[in-house]
């Protein structure tokens, strides 16, 4: 395993180096005008070329947190642990932290306000053995689940880095993942923006044990026939750190001309 891992590590690694590289001062103004420390990576898909915003960190791997729901959603489907993303979940009854995750609900409405317990249930469904060996067909980050089925991508030890998350998204993007096609239309479906250009995207904030706040936004948005990837990682010092994901993704995506 260990061999394994080593080898899809250095074949990252030659893949990113082997790619066109563009440090971006707008990018770079935009974070410092924010106050904001992290990186943001767009990937042109075509033409394989990387736009980025602190490139050593785009590189390095954190927990995913709710940016998970993606894959999680994706898995769920394409091993039929959930029918369709509008079959209800239950949310388990339990006290939860945030009073709209306190009802059952289709992972179309979970995966909008980012349900932590409909999606935690769901992976129980899937089982440990069987998300495994999706995340290693994936190819998702470190691919490693660890032993707690419920828990590993908000506390560890599953790791990803921005990179490797644009990279996750243009293969779910094209249709290119081993995975049924239907599941992979239904979980566009589910992360398309509304009200805005053809976006779609996903937030995330971790709080793993020993570790700082990380937050995420990612997605692609397709410009001109064109597909965009994209990842924002940040450390988040305070919630008013944490509000500015979104807006400093827009704002980025906007100041290379893609929204």
């Amino acid at each position: 395993m260990r061999t394994c891992l080593a080898l899809l590590l250095l074949s990252l690694s030659a893949l990113a180096h082997a790619a066109e590289w563009r440090d971006s001062p707008q990018l770079a103004e935009l974070f410092k005008r924010e106050g904001v420390s992290g990186t943001f990576v767009v990937h042109d898909v075509a033409a394989d070329t990387y736009t980025v915003h602190d490139r050593k960190r785009a590189l390095a791997r954190y927990v995913p947190a709710s940016t998970f729901k993606i894959p999680n959603s994706l898995i769920g489907l394409a091993v039929g642990a959930v029918s369709s993303v509008d079959e209800v979940l239950p949310y388990g009854g339990k006290p939860t932290r945030r009073p709209e995750w306190a009802q059952d609900m289709p992972l179309r409405e979970a995966i909008k306000v980012s349900n932590v317990p409909v999606y935690q249930g769901l992976a129980r469904r899937i089982g440990i053995e069987r998300m495994r060996g999706a995340l290693r067909q994936f190819e998702y980050g470190n691919m490693d689940p660890g032993s707690v089925v419920d828990t590993f991508w908000l506390d560890g030890p599953l790791r990803i880095s921005a990179v490797e998350q644009t990279v996750f998204l243009g293969k779910l993007a094209q249709d290119a993942l081993p995975a049924p096609k239907a599941a992979m239309a239904a979980v566009r479906a589910i992360i398309r923006q509304e009200g805005e250009a053809e976006l779609y995207a996903k937030t995330g904030w971790g709080a793993p044990p020993n570790e700082g706040n990380i937050g995420w936004w990612v997605g692609w948005v397709r410009k001109d026939g064109k597909l965009y990837t994209f990842a924002l990682n940040i450390y988040i010092p305070d919630n008013e750190t944490g509000a500015k994901r979104v807006p400093l993704g827009k704002a980025g995506l906007r100041a290379l001309g893609l929204l």
